[in-house]
């Protein structure tokens, strides 16, 4: 590997040395620091490849360190150091991954020369922080108003991305998650949560809704052969709000000629338990007229087992934060296998998210859930480009390169 910088972090100056010498003795830079104000300065100036972080620490504890780094747009590889509980150290690492850091391991102390250089040498290729193509996101934005989205809307400035999903057995490609994207002439790339707040206040996400629907629909119907595929949209909980959605949906499926079976309308567990009574007559038209229904990110909300007994789910989609964390924690492992058994009990499909690499992937076809998706497989790209990715899949399959 290249000659990379090592930032350590920890309160006392004989652990910070012990660490820069096993450090130097790897052949990188090193540099220590004992107290936040100096370390985020060092992060600044010196740009560091990777970052060894206590997770104690006084003044500003290891979580305050991992959300000022988030903030910061930081690319550096992290591992969390300490000598507290395991589940406390898996707690950490879970939340420095699901504030887009590229988190690479926990090194319960005292650890080894091995553990160390395991850490130091991992692949550099895991996902950073970062827009679609590639760059860090601007930590200052320009403001967006209700006219930019209107003007969005009326110039048809959206455009749709596609992430697919595979069965986890069988490794084929089974459907496809649409994605909306802002492509604004002078900003460029805007993403949801820019802009789709906004638009659910300001009365504006219906037709943002129509046009997600529309272009996504035209986009799976060009497949040349796609009757074993899905496309999942998201829907926010203001469309459920509107007694014409069903059939609206219903109408641009006939328009395109795709059997409302092949859609997945994906709501999050806020959608769903904003008005229940609303959900649950919305979810049952939908379901009456063919279309699946999934609930997002299960597993990170409070009353999800509840919405399970109570809505006509066909489909749970596991929080990527479990996957992502899966082959350092053994939590993780546990609760992505207790959902599947649960789901499949309730005659419901699983789709894990944030599936990163293929041991976490084994280990899905291992506990028997149906679907992944996530970056190991393929990253959100253009119509065109996730043709592209079908026939290469298809080949890659074929020779058993998968």
């Amino acid at each position: 590997m290249g000659k990379g910088r090592v930032l350590i972090l920890d309160d006392e100056y004989a652990v910070c040395r012990s660490i820069e010498m096993m450090v130097q003795q790897s052949g990188l830079e090193s540099m220590s620091v004992t107290d936040a104000t100096a370390f985020f300065q060092a992060v600044r100036d010196w740009n560091p490849t990777h970052i060894i972080l206590d997770l104690v620490m006084p003044g500003m504890d290891g979580v305050e360190v991992v959300q000022q780094l988030a903030d910061m747009g930081c690319t550096a590889t992290i591992a969390i150091s300490s000598g507290v509980g395991k589940r406390v150290l898996s707690a950490a690492q879970r939340s420095a991954a699901e504030h887009g850091l590229r988190i690479s391991d926990v090194l319960p102390k005292p650890f080894s020369m091995s553990a160390l250089n395991k850490f130091l040498h991992a692949s550099r290729d895991a996902e950073a922080p970062s827009t679609e193509n590639g760059k860090l996101r601007p930590e200052v934005y320009e403001v967006i108003t209700m006219a930019d989205v209107q003007e969005a809307i009326d110039q048809r400035q959206f455009r749709m991305m596609f992430q697919p999903k595979i069965d986890c057995l069988t490794r084929l490609a089974r459907g496809f998650e649409a994605l909306a994207r802002w492509y604004h002439p002078e900003r460029g790339l805007i993403m949801p949560d820019r802009f789709i707040p906004l638009a659910e206040r300001a009365g504006l996400i219906g037709a943002i809704t129509d046009q997600v629907v529309d272009l996504s629909l035209q986009w799976f119907s060009s497949i040349p052969v796609h009757s074993h595929l899905s496309i999942s949209i998201n829907v926010s909980a203001k469309t459920l709000g509107s007694l014409d959605f069903p059939d609206k949906l219903q109408q641009t499926c006939r328009q395109y000629s795709i059997p409302s079976t092949q859609v997945i309308l994906e709501v999050t567990e806020t959608a769903a338990t904003d008005d229940q009574l609303l959900a649950l007559d919305m979810f049952t038209r939908l379901r009456m007229k063919g279309f699946h229904v999934s609930i997002d990110d299960f597993g990170i909300g409070n009353s999800s087992l509840a919405l399970l007994a109570r809505l006509p789910f066909s489909e749970i989609k596991v929080d990527r934060s479990f996957a992502m964390t899966a082959s350092k924690s053994r939590d993780s492992r546990a609760i992505i296998k207790s959902t599947v058994d649960l789901s499949h009990s309730l005659d419901l499909r699983v789709v894990t998210e944030g599936v990163e690499d293929a041991e976490t992937l084994d280990y899905l076809q291992e506990v028997g859930c149906d679907f992944a998706q996530g970056y190991y497989i393929a990253r959100p790209m253009s119509g065109d480009q996730t043709l592209d990715w079908m026939s290469q899949w298809s080949a890659a399959r074929k020779h058993n390169l998968l």
